[in-house]
């Protein structure tokens, strides 16, 4: 009798059967090992290192002190400081933001690289990580608002009797300065220094004394900025607007309208001079001597030749 021949049949069990079908799919991946990834992050970090080093060696002291500041220029008034430290803090604030979005990220992608190409599980909500990233931000603007109100009241004090006071006129496109100097024993008279396109005027204030700039506009919207002094002020037709400052450095600065004005805005430039009392009374005294006494509104028209009408005898705001 012979024996009925067996066939065996040995079943291989299909990937896709011991994959649970929990939304998991083929996403792609990476098969590189993991001491291998590591290794490059190693490499990647000790060269950024070693080019933050190097690019800090090889930077002066003056660079490192403009670094500090964060782009702005050094100070010449008492409300810089102030400014200075909101403009630093907010940096600060987005700085530490920003690393520690990018250190989420990093960490994510990091620590849940797979060698496998399987998606993992998707969660529909995570109620913690929900809440932290609602209120966060509320946080981060809360304490920024609070540090800028704070800011705000510093440099919007303004003294009862400032020191100085001078009426700044803006007119397409220049400037006109009439320093209330009558109550000054020196001088005993208001005077002016005017300026057109093709001669920018000078501003010369004394130094460690409180000085109010009151603005004023004869034709557009214009700006008044001084860099150095860290905050400007709006020009406007109509709207009597007022700065105040008190300079603590010696030197000579920049002045400009940063409004867009019309066709010659980029004229609209000024030299400010911080200088003594006794230079300061000097530069009134001389002043007196031109002619240049009262006060102006300024040009009624600075054309780019230079010739201009002045109203003079009339008080600023009166037109």
């Amino acid at each position: 009798m012979k024996s009925r021949g067996r066939v065996r049949v040995r079943c291989v069990p299909s990937p896709v059967r011991n994959r649970s079908f929990d939304e998991r799919h083929d996403v792609g991946g990476s098969s590189a090992r993991p001491a291998q990834r590591s290794g490059r992050v190693r490499r990647l970090a000790a060269l950024a290192s070693t080019g933050g080093l190097l690019f800090l060696a090889s930077c002066s002291s003056q660079d490192v002190a403009a670094l500090k500041r964060l782009g702005l220029p050094v100070s010449a008034s008492d409300r810089g400081p102030t400014i200075a430290n909101l403009w630093i803090g907010a940096w600060i604030a987005a700085l530490i933001v920003g690393f520690t979005v990018w250190g989420i990220i990093g960490y994510v992608v990091v620590r849940f690289r797979t060698d496998h190409n399987d998606m993992p599980r998707q969660n529909r909500y995570n109620l913690p990580m929900e809440i932290f990233y609602t209120t966060a931000p509320f946080i981060i603007v809360g304490v920024l608002f609070y540090y800028t109100i704070l800011a705000q009241n510093t440099v919007t004090f303004r003294s009862p009797d400032p020191k100085v006071t001078v009426d700044v006129v803006a007119q397409k496109w220049s400037w006109s300065f009439n320093y209330r100097s009558a109550d000054n024993p020196a001088v005993g008279q208001n005077v002016y220094e005017v300026g057109t396109i093709s001669a920018t005027p000078d501003l010369y204030l004394p130094v460690n004394q409180t000085v109010r700039f009151n603005l004023n506009s004869v034709d557009v919207n214009h700006s008044f900025w001084v860099p150095a002094f860290y905050e400007k002020m709006d020009v406007i037709p109509g709207r009597n607007n007022n700065l105040e400052v008190t300079p603590t450095r010696e030197g000579d600065y920049r002045g400009k309208c940063t409004e867009l004005c019309g066709t010659y805005h980029q004229a609209m430039l000024f030299n400010v001079h911080v200088v003594s009392a006794a230079e300061y009374d000097a530069y009134l005294k001389n002043l007196v001597a031109k002619g240049q006494t009262g006060e102006v509104r300024g040009p009624a028209n600075a054309d780019p030749q230079g010739s201009a009408k002045i109203y003079e005898g009339e008080k600023v705001g009166d037109r």
